[in-house]
């Protein structure tokens, strides 16, 4: 059986042959991100593997279709550049991944640790020899209130680390999960909005929770509150969070996404000139820590997602279903 694989990384090699060999599937690798100008790669091959940053909009998946496309398959837990109604237009089944949701709620917690140690500042203190102290007293986690919005597999994990550290536990989610109140108090967002010290995001992108964070539930923060978001950058209203970090209302971010980061983060942009404001200001603020999308990267997420993405397609071509299909 013939697959594509689109955005294939050399890291990826050994899960690829192991996983490829075990389900007799013949893998064509392209390096490069799915995209207008390569989808015709694809032509006679039905099922397509990508990443979360390759362009699976209209005009791609309409080109696809065109090649005999009926299954993708992205390796990645996201999905938002997927255009899904295109996908359904145009006959083409889609599939997302789960994959060890420690690597990224291991990520969150030491995001939210660093920020409460000021190690960032610390440690650009010491390049230029400041090894003084003002400044730099940080907070202990067991005296602070933790918000976590998105209860999934991720935020799950992400909230038995931080109970060994003997905060109270806020969580906001549509549909609570009755294991983890074991862990946390479930509140209305208002609520974690205007108790937690520390918010981190868990949660899925939607049309629904677009710019979840803004000028007005910032407003409703406590002062100082640390935003940590390892999520989608959209989430986020890039300029407000600005607005608020710059006035002190946000005591400080760890950002592992941002808005419109596609084409930048998993790039060398050394020698580019990059167009995104937003981005050039938050690597000047003191207070942000600033990661190119990595916080899944880890040998065992990595397996995880190639192993997913050619199960998915294995048993959408054998089976005609995939129980990681997303519902169009």
């Amino acid at each position: 059986m013939k697959i594509i694989a689109y955005a294939y990384r050399p890291d990826e090699t050994i899960a690829f042959e192991r996983f490829s060999k075990e389900l007799n599937l013949d893998v064509t690798y392209v390096k490069e991100c799915l995209s207008p100008e390569n989808a015709h790669l694809a032509e006679g091959i039905e099922a397509v593997a990508i990443l979360g940053n390759c362009n699976a909009k209209r005009e791609v998946l309409e080109k696809l279709s065109k090649c005999g496309v009926k299954y993708l398959a992205s390796r990645s837990a996201g999905y938002n550049n997927i255009d899904l109604e295109a996908a359904k237009d145009f006959g083409i089944r889609v599939s997302n991944a789960t994959y060890s949701p420690n690597s990224v709620a291991d990520f969150a917690t030491m995001l939210a640790l660093m920020l409460n140690r000021r190690v960032i500042e610390s440690i650009k203190r010491n390049q230029g020899h400041d090894y003084t102290l003002g400044g730099l007293m940080g907070n202990e986690l067991r005296n602070q209130v933790v918000g976590v919005i998105g209860t999934g597999r991720i935020g799950q994990t992400v909230i038995k680390n931080f109970s060994g550290f003997g905060p109270k536990i806020l969580a906001y989610d549509l549909y609570p999960n009755e294991e983890m109140k074991k862990y946390v108090e479930y509140v209305d967002l208002d609520t974690l909005l205007g108790e937690a010290d520390i918010i981190t995001l868990h949660a899925p992108l939607f049309e629904s929770n677009y710019h979840l964070i803004n000028k007005e539930t910032i407003a409703k923060m406590k002062d100082g509150v640390k935003i940590i978001n390892t999520a989608r950058g959209e989430l986020i209203d890039t300029f407000d969070l600005i607005d608020g970090l710059k006035n002190g209302k946000i005591g400080g971010a760890g950002l592992d996404v941002i808005e419109n980061e596609l084409g930048i983060f998993h790039s060398d942009c050394r020698f580019k000139t990059i167009d995104h404001d937003g981005l050039a200001i938050l690597k000047g603020l003191p207070n942000v820590i600033l990661t190119p999308h990595c916080a899944f990267y880890t040998d065992q997420a990595v397996s995880d997602m190639v192993e997913c993405g050619l199960r998915s397609l294995h048993s959408f071509l054998v089976n005609g279903n995939s129980s990681w299909e997303i519902s169009l």
